[in-house]
């Protein structure tokens, strides 16, 4: 399939949100753009759209107003099908039915096979689908050539969002994979291709960020505006899951969600929660509607305050016993920096079987980082109870961490992790005594899902990163995330998750089973 040049005409069917975006980034390549849209006033309205952006750009120095004048120039709106003979490439942005997708497609196909010049010169027409839910494989199913077709899923806002998933359906052909990859390129995106597989990478692989949030939260652990601040302020994650369903709007979400576990048959993996289903059910739908998690006043929430821990006084000197830190070792010398003296002791065998290794903590306690097991299940090896830390990104930069003690917790035990927390300069959210915590099981779970697409063959662990970095902002590819872990302990937390709530939902992916064997072989070297 030949490539496509500034001059090919791009037609695009809706001119809603997503297709206008589209229309703009054509038009802003070079492209004549056609734009079509059934509603009345609709494709006349998105120009009108895109024209206030261009002159908002001329006025901020990034476009002459020749330039401007030029793209606007290159949009027409268009009133039928017919009209989108001549185009190179198709994109549909339509409403998410599969019907109605191959309806349309069908009638462009017809449409645009007729004015293909029966030359030999191999300038066949792209077609291609923006859905975010619906099989590729299944629209192209209903068309004559369902080699030249395929998606183009773009993200919001596009004219912004540098990340295009390029869609491979079943019958697409690899001259298409191609040909749509350096469309994307040409436009300024960044593509990644997989297969036509339900939520493709980014719905897919995000679900657990939404999903583990949410079940935290209904297992009464802590609020949401706790989730979100510890996601953010110790996950690096640029914006908390529930704030992150408000803007989306808490119905979009969940249709999302919806349709990955409708489409995996209801695999406990993908499950929605009651929580946000009543949340929807109760017309809370984020910022729109004015309330969803959170209830805002204009795009402010007013209520989004997380629970934080007051000052309390660090121990003066603490001893590490015979334990290792793992993820979240630079924290210790955040804790010496602040004034605490750490001291680590080797263990002798004798004293290892009688003690649990950790850091001692005044009061007969114990922190340790999180595992995926809960505090009360240690309750037997330390009198004062063990504290559990949560993962951070980056424990050098954090600037917030959660401690997970259990309900008998002493209170000069759970006083002085809090201090000493405090003494490495962050602020600590103490939150209930839940498995794996809030970041552990949400990472672990992130790049358990990550391996598994790899492992299905539905993208390659490049295009995996590269797709969560662009298309979410995750500090974090969830792939290299998950090799500086380690598969050891990534497994860990989802065995101890398993064992806590068997449904299914926190089976270890065989590849990471691999990768455990890999690195416990390279131990043993």
């Amino acid at each position: 399939m030949e490539p496509l040049t500034p001059s090919d005409v791009v037609g695009v069917v809706g001119a809603g949100t997503m297709g206008e975006g589209i229309a703009e980034v054509a038009a802003r390549a070079g492209h004549p753009v056609r734009l079509l849209d059934t509603r009345d006033g609709a494709a006349e309205n998105a120009v009108r759209s895109i024209a206030g952006r261009l002159a908002k750009d001329v006025g901020r120095g990034r476009l002459t107003r020749e330039q401007a004048d030029d793209v606007l120039a290159r949009l027409a709106p268009v009133a039928a099908v017919d009209d989108l003979a001549g185009s190179r490439l198709v994109v549909e942005v339509i409403v998410e039915n599969l019907e109605a997708k191959r309806d349309l497609l069908r009638a462009v196909e017809d449409v645009v096979d007729k004015a293909l010049p029966d030359d030999g010169s191999g300038r066949d027409v792209l077609l291609a689908t923006n859905t975010s839910s619906v099989s590729v494989t299944a629209i192209g199913a209903a068309l004559r050539r369902p080699e030249r077709f395929g998606g183009l899923h773009f993200f919001n806002p596009a004219p912004r969002m540098g990340l295009v998933e390029v869609v491979r359906g079943d019958a697409t052909a690899p001259e298409w994979v191609e040909a749509a990859a350096e469309v994307a390129r040409a436009w300024g995106k960044t593509p990644v291709v997989c297969t036509s597989t339900p939520g493709f990478v980014v719905n897919r692989v995000a679900r657990p960020f939404y999903g583990e949030a949410q079940r935290v939260v209904e297992l009464r652990a802590t609020d949401a505006a706790t989730v979100d601040a510890v996601l953010t302020e110790a996950g690096g994650f640029p914006l908390g899951p529930f704030a992150l369903t408000d803007l989306i709007g808490q119905d979009v979400n969940l249709a999302v969600t919806r349709s990955v576990w409708e489409q995996t048959y209801h695999d406990a993996r993908y499950a929605p929660t009651i929580l946000q289903t009543r949340l929807v059910d109760g017309g809370r739908l984020g910022r729109k509607t004015g309330r969803g998690f959170f209830t805002y006043d204009g795009s402010n929430p007013v209520d989004a305050l997380p629970q934080t821990a007051p000052p309390r006084r660090a121990p003066r000197r603490v001893e590490v016993r015979d334990y290792d830190f793992g993820p979240m070792a630079p924290f210790l010398d955040r804790i010496a920096a602040g004034g605490v003296e750490v001291v680590h002791v080797a263990l002798s065998d004798e004293e290892v079987l009688d003690e649990l290794p950790g850091l001692r903590l005044p009061g007969e306690g114990i922190l340790r980082v999180t595992d995926g097991s809960t505090a009360r299940s240690w309750s037997l090896e330390a009198p004062g109870g063990v504290v559990l830390l949560d993962w951070a990104h980056d424990p050098a930069t954090c600037t917030r961490v959660a401690l997970m003690p259990p309900r008998d917790v002493e209170v000069e035990v759970l006083d002085a992790a809090i201090g000493l927390c405090q003494a490495a300069g962050v602020e600590v959210s103490v939150i209930g005594d839940v498995a794996g915590g809030i970041v552990a099981r949400t990472v672990s779970m992130l790049v358990n899902e990550a391996v598994d697409l790899v492992a299905r063959g539905e993208a390659s662990a490049t295009d995996v990163d590269v797709a969560m970095l662009l298309g979410t902002g995750y500090p974090s590819g969830p792939l290299e995330w998950g090799d500086r872990l380690g598969a050891v302990r990534v497994a860990a937390v989802l065995g101890e998750l398993d064992e806590e709530t068997p449904t299914g939902r926190y089976r270890v992916s065989p590849r990471l089973d691999e990768a455990i064997i890999a690195e416990e072989n390279l131990r043993d070297l």
